[in-house]
């Protein structure tokens, strides 16, 4: 998305506000795209009270909402607030999806450009951690629906290829298959954090990250 439009920041608490984006443009009547992603403020680190309860109003009571994708850090894994988040989503029974991010920190964690076998060791790596946060979610004893599909893998701060962030096509295939969009679009080759081993070992033999100097 682009920079001006949706701002970001290494600070947590940067986003204060819902900050709603209509995908797809408009159509002959004026009406906007078809998909709405919304962006919420962050509810671990330098968060607010406030904005939990807003949140929480918007997801129990938005009728047209489809599916909530909750970001969980890689490094950390599932957290006390990621915990209660989860259990109010499978509480009210949201459409909701796991999203391990900052992948890059595991599959390359030195900062430094992988060789085929390190990549297989660190991608070997990242797939006992998706195990693990995976055991955790199913051993919550929450009645209520549970996160659906696979745990998706993504980072913005490395690829495998060139130009095309880890995971992050992934993710947005899995954002139109919730909404019935993916029917207009070609699938990607998938990068869960199940099978993410399988895709390195498919890319080229001297894998090199190419990395965000941002």
């Amino acid at each position: 998305m682009n920079k001006n439009m949706c701002h970001i920041s290494k600070n947590p608490g940067r986003t204060k506000t819902m900050n709603f984006f209509a995908v797809g443009g408009e159509d002959e009547q004026g009406n906007p795209g078809r998909l709405t992603v919304l962006d919420m403020p962050g509810y671990g680190h330098k968060s607010r009270a406030e904005w939990g309860e807003e949140i929480m109003k918007y997801l129990i009571g938005r009728k047209q909402l489809v599916r909530a994708f909750v970001l969980i850090d890689s490094m950390h894994g599932v957290k006390r607030s990621d915990e209660s988040l989860l259990q109010a989503l499978r509480e009210n029974a949201i459409s909701h999806q796991v999203v391990l991010s900052k992948v890059d920190r595991i599959l390359f964690p030195k900062g430094r450009d992988a060789t085929h076998q390190m990549l297989l060791r660190n991608a070997t790596a990242l797939q006992q951690t998706a195990g693990s946060i995976r055991a955790k979610l199913d051993a919550m004893n929450v009645a209520g629906p549970k996160p659906l599909g696979e745990i998706l893998a993504c980072s913005t701060a490395a690829s495998l290829e060139k130009g095309k962030w880890l995971g992050i096509n992934n993710l947005r295939w899995a954002v139109l298959s919730a909404t019935g969009l993916n029917e207009i679009r070609k699938q990607p080759m998938l990068l869960n954090a199940d099978r993410v081993h399988d895709v390195a070992s498919e890319t080229m033999p001297e894998a090199t990250k190419h990395r965000s100097k941002s």
